[in-house]
């Protein structure tokens, strides 16, 4: 893997992170909207994730659950509300119970991912938006950035894979 890691920043209820990666950007985009991909790669180092549902469509839900090595569960559910492939995902993101049902007192985040050509690689910008600098603050306390660099890494890995098998 390259040396290549995740910048963040706040920038008042913003979470920015961005991460490029040496592919080019339709692949990339491919790596989050199909459902045999993003369960290769989608979660911290170590943990597994299912998806259950996948409908990448305007009002569409994305159900899945990531599950560590010692058996916890952490479950999570997307609405798309807009898809401009390759260029942008935007979907509000909550933790979620396995009915899809939100988990109260946790914080709901509206997730716009920019894809940006970068000379021959492609640029990801995230930027996750709270309603309030207290769910900002207990995101990042729940270590949400070092979790989405493992989870970048993993997707460098397997992009890297995908395209030594082509």
């Amino acid at each position: 893997m390259s040396a290549n890691k995740v910048s963040s920043k706040v920038d008042g209820l913003e979470l920015i992170m961005e991460r490029s990666f040496d592919a080019p950007r339709d692949l990339v985009f491919s790596m989050f909207v199909e459902r045999e991909h993003v369960a290769r790669w989608w979660g911290p180092t170590g943990w597994d994730t299912t998806v259950y549902k996948m409908e990448v469509k305007p009002g569409g839900i994305w159900h899945y659950c990531m599950r560590s090595p010692e058996g916890q569960e952490a479950w999570g559910k997307s609405t798309y509300r807009e898809i401009d492939p390759p260029n942008r995902l935007v979907y509000v993101d909550a933790f979620s119970d396995e009915q899809e049902n939100e988990v109260a007192d946790m914080p709901v985040m509206l997730i716009t991912t920019d894809f940006v050509d970068d000379e021959a690689s492609c640029k990801v910008i995230s930027t996750t938006k709270f309603d309030s600098q207290e769910e900002l603050q207990k995101v990042i306390d729940m270590q949400a950035v070092e979790g989405m660099t493992e989870t970048y890494d993993r997707l460098e890995k397997y992009l890297t894979e995908v395209q030594q098998s082509k």
